[in-house]
């Protein structure tokens, strides 16, 4: 049964979905969209054949550009069997340094319906036995991973449900997302509103991200491992911050604005992946970062004391900007992480 042809239900904050004759149907959030902080309030149902998109690049129908156990993530949430990922079409944000180019702006990825997605986390568990279920930049489909979720928990599904988020989140969606969300990683991009302005088309991130993650904690606290010890995650939140080449003050700045907001507690993941994918105006960005801009960034982690970060310290490249990036993942294959 196609997606537009289901029957679906009501998706309500801090309850259970069920069905109800007077329910909103699961599209209906599409009409007037508003599920980023952009609020578009654009009409992505498609029809007639047009085409309509929000700033996200995706109508209403759900598109994945890829689905299977991703070894990348950090290993509370990796683990040994990896973590059952999905890549969604499109985003919000669309930071023009984006890592996941192809499918955040060039649109790789094909439309599958629910039950089709459904089946295949379903396989990732029984085949794989990956230890979480991911879903990565869900925000403009949350309807439908709020209503995918929803199900697999009806079915008996206990794994760990994670938001891989880019920290660019309406607390409205977040609010509802409660019930769906056992843990949370969220990037926190920018501390300079001009560089978020220039790079994302959003001067607001710093506070809205801010924001964002505070309504995160208070629904699941920090990360459980910080607490309990190495293992598998189950609950909780993440800190994800990417250094940008020439831009060592927005990350100084960035994890000190952590740091004051949420305290030396908070789990941090600092890393030092970013690849140039496109060549842009800012030549800085057609670098890699060097290891002094790292280590400057560190070292303020470092002072600052927090007690529990993940650090992704840069290749060594004996100085040379690397050809090629293993971090970088190619959606046109249909093993993207090769």
């Amino acid at each position: 049964m196609l997606l537009t042809q289901a029957v679906v239900p009501q998706i309500v904050a801090r309850k259970v979905i069920k069905r109800s004759k007077s329910s909103i149907g699961l599209l209906k959030y599409y009409e007037c969209c508003r599920l980023c902080p952009r609020q578009c309030g654009i009409n992505r149902i498609s029809d007639s054949g047009q085409r309509r998109v929000g700033p996200c690049g995706e109508t209403h129908q759900l598109r994945a550009a890829y689905a299977g156990p991703h070894f990348g993530e950090e290993p509370p949430i990796t683990g040994k069997n990896g973590s059952g990922t999905v890549f969604f079409t499109g985003c919000p944000l669309k930071c023009a340094f984006c890592q996941n180019y192809q499918i955040s702006h060039q649109g790789v990825g094909a439309f599958v319906e629910l039950e089709a997605l459904k089946k295949r986390l379903e396989d990732m568990i029984r085949i794989n036995h990956v230890h979480n279920i991911n879903f990565v930049t869900p925000d403009h489909f949350f309807p439908h991973v709020f209503f995918l979720v929803s199900l697999l928990r009806f079915q008996g599904l206990d794994l760990p449900i994670v938001y891989n988020l880019s920290g660019f989140q309406s607390l409205e969606m977040l609010k509802i997302a409660e019930d769906y969300a056992d843990i949370y990683l969220p990037d926190f991009k920018y501390s300079d509103p001009s560089l978020s302005a220039r790079l994302s088309r959003c001067a607001d991130y710093p506070k809205v991200a801010l924001g964002a993650i505070a309504e995160m904690v208070r629904q699941k606290g920090f990360l459980d491992i910080c607490s309990t010890g190495p293992g598998l995650a189950r609950k909780g939140v993440l800190v994800r911050h990417l250094i940008l080449p020439g831009n060592v003050k927005n990350s100084i700045d960035a994890v000190t604005l952590l740091f004051a907001e949420f305290g030396r507690d908070l789990p941090l993941s600092l890393m030092s992946q970013y690849y140039p994918v496109i060549e842009l105006e800012d030549r800085e960005l057609n670098l890699c970062i060097s290891e002094d801009e790292f280590y400057r960034v560190y070292s303020q982690v470092m002072e600052l004391g927090f007690e529990h970060i993940f650090v992704q310290f840069p290749r060594q490249d004996n100085g040379n900007q690397p050809k090629t990036s293993p971090f970088l993942p190619d959606f046109r294959l249909e093993e993207p992480f090769g």
